[in-house]
Parts: structure tokens; C-alpha cells; sequence
């Protein structure tokens, strides 16, 4: 059965808010991350090359509401907090990894902006940065 645009005109209403939050900034790398296993807030920081304190939390916070990242606090000291996938995350594995394959694969075309005046690439298409 294939997913027609008249599918998708009328799922829209329901799919979208879950596609909202479920590609959201980071999320996709951090449910990848999980994946391999759990992780310490730490180590998924540190992987995670560029993102804010504020944002992993935030975002962890929306992944835990939504089911898809369960958080577990060990008592003993040192106090730390680890994050793993749930099983309903897990679902989301394969997609994600065929997503990331596919960024790998065509990045060079994602990126061929051409620095000759007016940034015109060889598609003469420029490359718009996701806000």
C-alpha cells in the first residue's frame, strides 16, 4: 500500500505534532546515542559537540515526557543520572539510522554551495541552514 499525497493531507492534523517532536533540533542524535546504551547527561554533553547545557536538558525532558527516554538517578554517591532508550524509542532506530545514512551520503550535494559571486551552486541552488 502506498502513502499518497491525499494520505497525507489527511493524516496531517495527527502526524504532525508527532514529527514536531520527534525531529526536533536534537533529538534525533540523542536517541541514536541511546541506542548503543545508556549514557551518563556527562557523556552525551560531551558527544554532543555544540549543545547548551539548557538544551540537552530541555530536550532530554521532552523525550522523557513523550516516552521515548527513560531517566534513572543512582542515590549513591557520586549522585549521577543516566539516560537509556525505551522500547518504544527503540522503534524509532531504524529510520533514524536510515536518515543519517542518507545525510552521509548526500552531504556533498547538501553542501555544494559555490563560493563564486552571487553563491550560486552547480544546481543553482543554495543551501539554506535549518533554524
Amino acid at each position: 500500500m502506498s502513502y499518497t499525497v491525499e494520505d497525507a493531507v489527511k493524516t496531517i492534523a495527527i502526524v504532525r505534532p508527532i514529527l514536531e517532536q520527534i525531529t526536533h533540533k536534537w533529538c534525533i542524535l540523542i536517541l541514536t546515542f541511546l541506542c548503543e546504551e545508556p549514557k551518563r547527561f556527562s557523556t552525551l554533553k560531551r558527544e554532543l559537540d555544540g549543545i547548551t547545557q539548557k538544551a540537552l536538558t530541555e530536550t532530554l525532558r521532552r523525550l522523557e515526557k513523550n516516552g521515548l527516554v527513560d531517566r534513572s538517578v543512582t542515590t549513591v554517591s557520586p549522585i549521577s543520572v543516566t539516560y537509556s532508550i525505551t522500547p518504544l524509542g527503540r522503534t524509532l532506530q531504524g529510520p533514524y539510522l536510515s536518515l543519517l545514512r542518507w545525510a552521509m551520503e548526500h552531504r556533498d550535494d547538501l553542501q555544494s554551495v559555490d563560493s563564486s559571486p552571487g553563491g550560486k551552486s552547480s544546481s543553482s541552488q543554495k543551501l539554506i541552514p535549518f533554524a
